[in-house]
């Protein structure tokens, strides 16, 4: 009875450590899949693996070449020059369109390259960086192609000046209440090198009219 216990003691102990081992396999090889996915899509596809490989193994060990930090600057610079490089059109289309927009009478273009017109001119306060508002408004793309709109939605939007895009915080302020001001904002002014949501790429020039309904909650 005990060499018969000692057996299946033994033969459980294989399969214990064979079983962990195809686990750590699975694990491994699932990590390098979602890995490989993410890289692939943010445009990374002339990669060594192997260097990726070894750099792995490094930080494991706890002897990198270089830390985190480091890589993490070198990572983000190359990022961002291959973004610049394959949206440079967006770029591109969008100083040629707020340049010939300018040319349009009653468009006034502020220092900072962002641009208004004012559709309907309001008589009310005008809010502060600090103030919550209410507006209705429609989002553009240069091409007409619209990406949010509370005014297809039904509903007014309420938000603090300060926590939307750059251009809008420059805009609002200069709106009394009741006005409708059409604004072009510059990619610069809007989320620069970013993409935001399935329709805005990077670099995109955003058109909007903009009601300023009321200030405060």
């Amino acid at each position: 009875m005990k060499f018969l216990s000692s057996v299946i003691l033994f033969i459980f102990s294989i399969y214990s450590i064979q079983t962990m081992a195809q686990v750590s396999d699975s694990l491994s090889y699932s990590l390098g899949i979602l890995i490989g996915e993410n890289l692939k899509s943010q445009g990374f596809t002339d990669l060594k693996y192997s260097e990726i490989s070894t750099a792995i193994e490094d930080a494991f060990n706890g002897n990198g070449k270089i830390d985190g930090e480091k890589a993490n600057a070198i990572v983000s610079g190359i990022a961002a020059k291959r973004a610049e490089k394959m949206h440079a059109g967006n770029k591109e289309a969008g100083a040629a369109f707020l340049a010939e927009n300018a040319k349009r009478d009653g468009v006034i273009s502020l220092p900072s390259g962002v641009q208004y017109e004012i559709l309907v001119e309001g008589s009310g306060e005008k809010p502060t960086p600090s103030s919550k508002v209410t507006t209705h408004y429609h989002g553009m793309l240069i091409d007409g192609t619209v990406f949010d709109s509370s005014v297809e939605r039904g509903e007014p939007a309420t938000f603090p000046v300060n926590g939307v895009i750059q251009g809008w915080q420059e805009i609002l302020p200069m709106m009394p209440t009741g006005s409708k001001w059409k604004v072009f904002i510059p990619y610069d002014k809007a989320y620069g090198e970013r993409a935001a949501g399935p329709k805005i790429g990077p670099y995109s020039t955003l058109v909007f009219e903009i009601e300023l309904i009321s200030i405060g909650g």
